[in-house]
């Protein structure tokens, strides 16, 4: 939850795994934009244009981790991801961005595109063409399937899987 709101903690911006169109293993930041501890989900934004959007509507199965290096600890959420467009969640989350955060999504050409040059890009003129770029934002949220917690400790590490199934939730320490 601290993630979301502290730039610095590290659960701000996770990695992101999927699987690409092309069976390979993707991995990429995101930034942690919401959660939902009753639900168990998590909340970041993508580009309906990008091939991250097209990588969760083929395979919505995916897995965040992060590692927080002072209290040398990771953890590893596996889950499903639901790809919201024109929904009140997508709504939501874009009234709740900040106007810097939806100047990417107004950016042409698309994500992913080839270009001649590092900067051969534009950014969108005006707050008319910001606005246009809501039709290519995307809210994901990831429902926790599982969570692992490991600790890093000189006396011994410990592992822990919590498993979650409807409202039971299974429980098991694991060799590190």
């Amino acid at each position: 939850e601290r993630g979301m709101t502290d730039r610095r903690s590290a659960f701000h911006a996770p990695t992101l795994a999927t699987l690409g169109l092309d069976g390979r293993p993707r991995a990429r930041t995101v930034v942690l934009r919401g959660t939902e501890r009753a639900d168990r989900t998590l909340r970041f934004h993508c580009d309906a244009r990008s091939d991250k959007f097209a990588e969760l509507d083929a395979e919505p199965r995916v897995a965040l981790h992060a590692y927080d290096v002072d209290g040398k600890f990771q953890v590893r959420a596996e889950g499903v991801a639901t790809l919201h467009r024109a929904d009140t969640v997508a709504d939501r989350a874009w009234n709740a961005s900040r106007p810097a955060s939806r100047v990417g999504y107004g950016t042409e050409p698309a994500p992913g595109s080839v270009i001649e040059r590092g900067d051969a890009y534009a950014l969108p003129a005006d707050d008319e063409a910001v606005a246009a770029g809501r039709a290519n934002f995307a809210a994901v949220v990831v429902k926790v399937r599982t969570f692992e917690y490991l600790h890093l400790a000189f006396a011994g590490h410990r592992r822990a899987r919590f498993q979650f199934e409807g409202e039971r939730v299974e429980a098991s320490w694991l060799a590190p």
